[in-house]
């Protein structure tokens, strides 16, 4: 069972990097029940000699123990690029709104914090990473690379973009308009990771459907984290006491009692569930709900899963 890491230690600390380091070396002990070791190797793997293969990389030691020849297939043959693209509209800010210093969590607060150990992750595999932010458009973006100075300007991004979560008042989604330019921007045959809990206009969402297509249409391999509040967005679950709701994007507000809306409501969110699902399906996408309340784990295996669906090995 992977090592679950208290992600409130890590606020305490105030180094979102202590923190990602942390998790990712849980996730791993747990991952094989031994102490963590493992990543300062040399090369990332073996693969069988084929006739031809030139004999410059061939593990001598091997063939002398197991008398079969094997090339060691170094970084250049195994990393990948990946793209993290992450939503900071104000939808990104519920259910505790834009207050960094609050122990309690927001949608977009967790994605910082599930990017960060990705972003771990990607440099323990030494693959390229870049990281961008959008609401109606993309607001920041870095390019893929690998070296320690660029993941280390990768957290200081996302430790500013935390502490100025103050800023994401009114910030309204425009998604698709942000996936193509995305699509158009990245290298093709790229992994692609998407943490947005989705939200777009509803006379747009065929909009969101044909962006979504588009990244598949430039190779690219595509991973949705669709971040929610499970227990009060996808159950529903409030006292039963009238509220008033406010769209943090358009700051409108109604005032209605759940209790009454509750079936109803719960009827429309599993439609739209279901036909975000059903095109990530059609589309190869992989889709996946993550609970803000959750830990990290599953999102750390879905990107190894992914990896090595591309045919690159995890060393882990």
């Amino acid at each position: 069972m992977p090592i679950k890491i208290d992600r409130n230690i890590g606020e305490q600390l105030g180094s979102l990097e202590w923190f990602a380091k942390q998790t990712v070396e849980g996730f791993i002990t747990g991952m094989h029940q031994s102490p963590f070791h493992g990543f300062s190797v040399e090369f990332a793997e073996h693969r069988l000699y084929n006739a031809g293969d030139s004999l410059r990389h061939l593990d001598w030691k091997l063939l002398a123990r197991t008398e079969k020849m094997f090339l060691k297939r170094y970084d250049e043959e195994t990393n990948l690029r990946s793209f993290i693209l992450m939503d900071h509209s104000s939808s990104m800010t519920f259910p505790h709104g834009v207050h960094p210093e609050s122990k309690n969590w927001n949608k977009f607060k967790f994605s910082i914090y599930a990017s960060a150990a990705l972003i771990e992750l990607f440099r323990r595999q030494r693959d390229a990473v870049s990281l961008s932010f959008f609401d109606q458009r993309i607001t920041s973006t870095t390019k893929a690379a690998t070296s320690d100075a660029h993941v280390r300007r990768l957290f200081a991004q996302l430790e500013e973009a935390l502490s100025s979560m103050k800023d994401q008042l009114q910030l309204t989604t425009q998604l698709s308009e942000s996936i193509h330019q995305m699509a158009e921007e990245i290298p093709r045959r790229s992994l692609v990771i998407l943490f947005s809990d989705m939200f777009e206009n509803n006379a747009h969402t065929e909009d969101l459907f044909n962006a979504l297509q588009h990244l598949r249409y430039n190779k690219h391999e595509v991973v949705i984290f669709h971040t929610v509040d499970a227990s009060k967005e996808m159950k529903f679950e409030w006292e039963n006491r009238p509220y008033t709701f406010i769209d943090p994007e358009t700051l409108e507000e109604v005032k209605l009692n759940p209790s009454a809306y509750k079936e109803q409501y719960l009827h429309k969110m599993q439609e739209w569930k279901s036909a975000l699902a059903l095109k990530c399906g059609q589309y190869q996408i992989d889709w996946m709900e993550v609970d803000i309340q959750a830990g990290y784990n599953e999102i750390l295996q879905t990107y190894l899963i992914k990896r090595q669906k591309m045919g690159l090995s995890a060393i882990v």
